[in-house]
């Protein structure tokens, strides 16, 4: 009986040092919403600019950056390189998105004119948005910016 109960208090104690020699569990990392804001979070120059399907002229200069902090649902963009003079552009010089309802595709922008939502896709490698606009257009003539936008980026 003596061996027995040595025996179980061995095995106790073995158990014991088992478990206090595990690690903690580890940090679970950042959000889905995160990723795509490390994702987003960067300086794009504009590769390509299409208005309903026909490449637009003046956007070889075009920059986008989008800044952001982990954790928000809002985050800052500014444009550098817009078209000037007779053409005219869907963006303002700066503003703010906020994601959409299926974040991983979608952003808001702040200004109050449409498009509402901005439709993305991005990579490390690759952002494109497509949006419709409506509105008036900024440093330029209104009638050349309406219509379905596509824009692709590179960083």
């Amino acid at each position: 009986m003596k061996s027995f109960k040595f025996l179980v208090a061995i095995v106790l104690i073995g158990i014991l040092f088992s478990y206090s020699g595990c690690k903690p569990k580890s940090d679970p990392g950042p959000s889905a919403q995160d990723q795509q804001l490390t994702k987003l979070s960067k300086a794009w120059t504009c590769t390509d600019a299409k208005l309903n399907n026909v490449t637009q002229t003046g956007y070889t200069n075009f920059k986008l950056t989008i800044s952001s902090t982990a954790g928000q649902t809002t985050f800052g963009y500014s444009c550098a390189g817009r078209p000037t003079g007779t053409k005219s552009s869907p963006w303002p010089a700066s503003g703010n998105f906020t994601f959409g309802t299926d974040f991983a595709t979608q952003l808001t922008r702040d200004d109050g004119t449409p498009p509402l939502p901005v439709t993305y896709s991005v990579t490390d490698t690759q952002l494109q948005l497509t949006f419709t606009y409506s509105g008036q257009g900024y440093d330029g003539r209104v009638g050349n910016v309406l219509g379905t936008w596509v824009y692709t980026f590179k960083p």
